[in-house]
C-alpha cells in the first residue's frame, strides 16, 4: 500500500506496528524529548516525526517497510493536495446547538431528536446547502474506520488555496461537530491498514478522490481552514511598545507547538506537563500584558483540542491552573522583535 499511495504522487510515512500513530526512530523521539527541528532523523532519510519524513522515494520506501514489514502506512495529506473530511462516531454529549455546525445558527425550529455524531452534522450542514452529504459520496475514496468512522477523501483542484488541519471541537477552527479535517499539517491512515482496533476498510467502488465539492471548499474557507494570505507589501514601522505581542509570540509558539505535537502519539507524550508548562507560560505574559488571557486561552485550547480532542473538560482544568499559577509571576520576554 505504501508504494501505491506513492505512485499516486502521495507522500508516505510509517505507523507503529497495529497501531494509527508514526512510529518513532531515534530514542529521544521514543521518549518524546526533542521537536522536529532537532531531529536529524528526516533530512538522514530515517523515518521519524510522522509527516515531517514522508516521502515518494520508492527506494526510500523499500528501505522502510523491508526493516519493519508491519509497519502501517500514513498520507501526509498537504503535500499530496488532500482534503480528507473525517467523521468521527464516538459515544460523546451532544454540546449546545450553537455549536455542531459554528457560524451556522440552529434555531429551536430545527429538530435534533437523534442527532448523536459527526455523520448527523455533516448530514445536516449538507441538508443546509442543499446538497448530499459527503459521507454518501460514491465518486471518492471513502474508508470505514475501526472506530465506525469514514474518511472521505478529495483532491484538492486548486493546490494555490490551502486548507488547515482541523478537530471538529475546536472553539476555533472547526467544520462541524465530531468532523475533522486532515490537510495541511496532518495526515491520514492510509486504507487497508491494520491496527488492533481493526483494518481501515474501502466503502463502495472509488479508490481514489474526487474534486473538493465546491459547496464544501466554501464551509471550510468559511469556518477558517483557508489561512490569510500573507501581505506582500512590506510592513510599516511600528512603535516599540505595539512590538510585545511579536515577542510574547515567539516565546508562546513553540510551547503550543509541543503541545499539538501531542496528537502524534497516543501515551507517553506528556500532554499534560506540556499544557501546563505553556499555559503557565501565557499566564505570565497575560500579567506582563503582552497579550490578552482571552487570546492565549483560545490558542491553548485549539492546541490541546488538536492533540486531545476528547479531553476538552480536563485540558480546560489544566488551562485555568496554569494560567493563575503563571499570573503570579509576571514575565517580560527580551529580544528583538
Amino acid at each position: 500500500m505504501a508504494r501505491w499511495c506513492a505512485g499516486q504522487g502521495w507522500p508516505v510515512h510509517p505507523l507503529a506496528p497495529w497501531q494509527k500513530t508514526p512510529a518513532a526512530n531515534c530514542e529521544p523521539c521514543r521518549q518524546d524529548r526533542h521537536a522536529v527541528s532537532a531531529c536529524a532523523c528526516p533530512a538522514a532519510g530515517r523515518w521519524c516525526h510522522g509527516f515531517h519524513a514522508a516521502t515518494t522515494s520508492a527506494a526510500r520506501i523499500d528501505a522502510w517497510w523491508t526493516a519493519q514489514p508491519r509497519f502501517g502506512v500514513g498520507v501526509s495529506c498537504g503535500p499530496a493536495d488532500l482534503v480528507v473530511i473525517d467523521v468521527d462516531a464516538h459515544a460523546a454529549d451532544v454540546p449546545d446547538r450553537s455549536r455542531l455546525l459554528p457560524g451556522i445558527p440552529i434555531g429551536p425550529e430545527v429538530s435534533l431528536t437523534g442527532l448523536a455524531t459527526g455523520f448527523d452534522t455533516l448530514a445536516l450542514l449538507a441538508a443546509l446547502r442543499g446538497e448530499p452529504s459527503p459521507a454518501e459520496d460514491t465518486q471518492t475514496l471513502r474508508v470505514r474506520t475501526p472506530s465506525g468512522g469514514l474518511h472521505i477523501w478529495y483532491h484538492n483542484p486548486d493546490p494555490g488555496t490551502r486548507y488547515r488541519s482541523s478537530v471538529g471541537s475546536s472553539p476555533r477552527t472547526a467544520l462541524a461537530w465530531q468532523v475533522d479535517v486532515r490537510s495541511d499539517g496532518g495526515y491520514i491512515v492510509a486504507p487497508t491498514t491494520r491496527t488492533s482496533a481493526g483494518t481501515y476498510t474501502p466503502v463502495g467502488e472509488a479508490r481514489r478522490p474526487a474534486p473538493l465539492p465546491g459547496w464544501l471548499a466554501a464551509d471550510l474557507a468559511r469556518t477558517g481552514h483557508v489561512p490569510a494570505a500573507r501581505p506582500s507589501q512590506p510592513e510599516l514601522a511600528v512603535p516599540r511598545a505595539r512590538r510585545a505581542p511579536k515577542r510574547a509570540g515567539r516565546v508562546l509558539e513553540p510551547l503550543l507547538e509541543d503541545v499539538r505535537a501531542c496528537a502524534a502519539v497516543a501515551e507517553g507524550a506528556g500532554f499534560t506537563e506540556k499544557l501546563n508548562r505553556a499555559a503557565y507560560t501565557a499566564g505570565g505574559l497575560v500579567q506582563g500584558g503582552h497579550v490578552s488571557e482571552a487570546e492565549v486561552r483560545e490558542q491553548l485550547l485549539e492546541a490541546a483540542t488538536h492533540a486531545r480532542p476528547h479531553q476538552e473538560q480536563r485540558s480546560q482544568s489544566v488551562i485555568t491552573s496554569a494560567l493563575s499559577a503563571g499570573a503570579q509571576r509576571p514575565f517580560h520576554p527580551r529580544g528583538r522583535s
